[in-house]
Formats: structure tokens, sequence, C-alpha cells
């Protein structure tokens, strides 16, 4: 069976305060004409169909268009799960009768699950979809009160999975979360994407999907595999932040043979416009041959740059942003470059907390911050739904 898996489209994206709808329909259309060349026997998406959980109508005629050419007129099925930027309930309405027509969305984790089952030439091949979820909806759901963390919920998921998996027929889980090798913490790939928990570890062990011949995982932007090239993420299709201007952005092609083996291939898609760092005095920049690309500009001058946006814009009409690389000479003499550091929303706590009180918070106090804030988190998502 052949399989394309991607994910992170987050149509109705705004980078700098740029609609992407655009350059996200010029991607999609050669994903289209990919489609027409591989003929895939299904079409995977692993989350965040879209970038928030009330996108723009633009973003939702083009969902609209391109899931009915797909499944309407190439007749190939598409299995989709909500992410944590998706609403759930949205995606989640009419997905029964559209499973008739071959678009499987799954919106809203259930108790009671049951595959979304395929043919091909050697058999049946077990889709298992498991969207986005809380763990406190996990545990709610399942009715189990020691879920707390991400860890805990999926370890829970797949069990429940186990109950009924037929390790007979090759399987596939298809979802989105931060899984990494070892379920410890890591560096997001992208500072595009949220955060899915506040003040604890929103990281999933890989071991866990070890039950399955292939996981198609969506929510970190960068391409990769974790642990063994049968747990993939397929990446963003488009450049969204100036974190991902190093990102080769494409799919996954995904061939799954009679015993469940898996061959992956990488296929790279062209942006309209590249999204890329560009670093240079002034004067230099200047002399640069115009280009429509998405460039983030760091000037080196040593003194200030008089009206820098608009001079910039006279090369780079899409600049999206400028800013001064600054140096200083330290004691040793050495030129050292400022970095502009995040501050994280338990850093501005603390800061808050001294200045007022006078003193820093106890572990208790951070805890209580970190829950209370979650708990809001949570709600947001929640009424959103």
């Amino acid at each position: 069976m052949k399989i394309f898996h991607t994910a992170d489209w987050h149509l109705g994206k705004l980078v700098q305060g740029v609609y992407m709808t655009e350059d996200q329909q010029y991607i999609l259309q050669q994903f289209m004409l990919a489609i027409d060349e591989e003929k895939p026997d299904v079409i995977v998406i692993a989350g965040d169909l879209y970038d928030r959980s009330m996108p723009p109508i633009e973003a939702v005629n083009l969902l609209n268009d391109i899931l009915a050419e797909i499944v309407l007129d190439k007749k190939i099925p598409v299995l989709a799960v909500a992410g944590n930027h998706d609403s759930a309930g949205r995606l989640n309405f009419g997905s029964s009768l559209m499973s008739d027509s071959g678009l499987h969305i799954k919106g809203q984790f259930t108790k009671d699950h049951a595959p979304v089952v395929l043919n091909d030439e050697y058999g049946e091949v077990h889709f298992h979809l498991v969207p986005y979820a809380e763990p406190a909806s996990v545990r709610t759901i399942l009715e189990d009160d020691s879920i707390r963390s991400h860890q805990e919920a999926m370890e829970k998921i797949v069990d429940h999975i186990g109950q009924s998996l037929d390790s007979t027929k090759r399987n596939v889980f298809v979802g989105h979360a931060f899984v990494t090798k070892y379920g410890e913490e890591e560096a997001n790939t992208s500072d595009s994407e949220r955060p899915l928990s506040i003040g604890g570890s929103d990281c999933i062990n890989a071991a866990l999907f070890k039950p399955f011949h292939y996981t198609a995982l969506g929510h970190l932007h960068k391409a990769h595999f974790v642990l063994n090239e049968t747990i993939r993420y397929a990446g963003s299709p488009l450049k969204y932040s100036l974190s991902e201007h190093l990102h080769e952005k494409g799919f996954l092609i995904v061939e799954l043979d009679a015993q469940g083996e898996i061959t992956v291939t990488k296929r790279n898609l062209i942006a309209r416009r590249d999204l890329r760092v560009v670093e240079s005095l002034m004067d230099d920049l200047l002399q640069l041959p115009p280009s429509d690309d998405y460039v983030f500009v760091r000037l080196t001058d040593a003194t200030s740059v008089t009206s820098p946006m608009e001079r910039i814009r006279t090369v780079f009409p899409n600049a999206m942003h400028v800013e001064r690389k600054v140096a200083r000479q330290e004691v040793s003499h050495e030129i050292q470059t400022i970095e502009t550091e995040k501050i994280e929303d338990i850093d501005l706590f603390r800061s808050f907390f001294t200045d007022i009180i006078g003193v820093q918070p106890d572990q208790d106090t951070e805890r209580l911050f970190t829950e209370m804030l979650q708990e809001l988190l949570d709600e947001e998502r929640e009424t959103v739904k």
C-alpha cells in the first residue's frame, strides 16, 4: 500500500501579519500533481489542518476544495485527525456521513475505537486515528483518574487500542503529539508551534508505538524519524517561522509491503516564495538582485540606519522583519553578538511576583501558577471547540 503522509498544513496561517493562503494553495497544487504522478492508495493528514479553531473563510474553502478533489474526483481516501490548533468539534462534524465517501476525519477522541480498514492486494491495513486530546479529556473519557500527563494519556490510549488490535493485520497509527526518542524533553523544531502543556512535560516516549508497523505523526514542523524509521513526522509543507528557514519542506511517501515492512521517500515541495534570512550591511543589501521571497533581515551596520524597512523593500518587497545585529565590546576585547531570548511564561511570572512581593516565588506558588495557567488554556480550547 502506498501512503502519502502529510501534516501541519495550518491553513489560514498568519506569518508576521501576512496571510499565507495563496502560498498554501500554490504548495497544495503541487501536492495534487504528486498525487496524479504517484497514485497513492491513501492520504494521511496528521493534524493541524487549520492554524486556529476559527479559521478564515478562505482557509475553509481551500480545505474543502482540496479534500473534495482528492476524495470525490480522484477517488482516493483521506484519513485525518485534529491537531492542537484545530477545533475538534468542527472537524468532527459530519464525519460519520463523510466516511462513506472516503473522507475519514477523527476530530474528537472517543472511548469507542474502531480502525479505518483499507485493502490492497495483500489484504487489510488497519489505520488507528487518534486526534490530539488534553490529558484531562483522556482522563474523563477513559474514566481513569491516574492520567495526569501527555505520556500517561498516550500510554492508556495505546493500551486501549491494544485490547482490540488485530496483530495479524498491518497496523498504522495516525496521531498528533510531541514524541521524542525516550520521552525526554527536547527543543521544538519551530517557534510557530505552540507548546502542549505549561510547566510540565508534553513529551511522549516513542517506544509506545512499537505495536504499529508505521506511526504517522504531526505537530513538529521538521520532517524526521524518532527512535526508528517506522515512527515519523512529515513536517509542514511550508515554512511558517524564522526558526524553519533551513527546513526542506514536503511530505513522505510510505510503501507498506505484505509483511508490513516500510520504505519511506521524502518528496520536497517548492514554495512560491522562499522564507529566508538575509544578513548584510545596508549598502551591500541594496546591491542585491530583487527578490519576492519572504525575508528576515539582520543588518550588520555598526550605526543606526534611517528608514530601514522602506529601503529594504525596494529590493525585497515582501520583507517581513528587520533587526540590527548589534555587537558590543566586552572587557576581554572579544566581540559577542547579543541574542534575543524568548521569555517563558514561568519566567514572566517569577519576574512579576518578585517585583510586587519583593521575594522569589517558592515551589508551591509556581506549581499553583502553572496549574491555573494550564486550566485557563484548557478552558480556552474547550470554549472554541
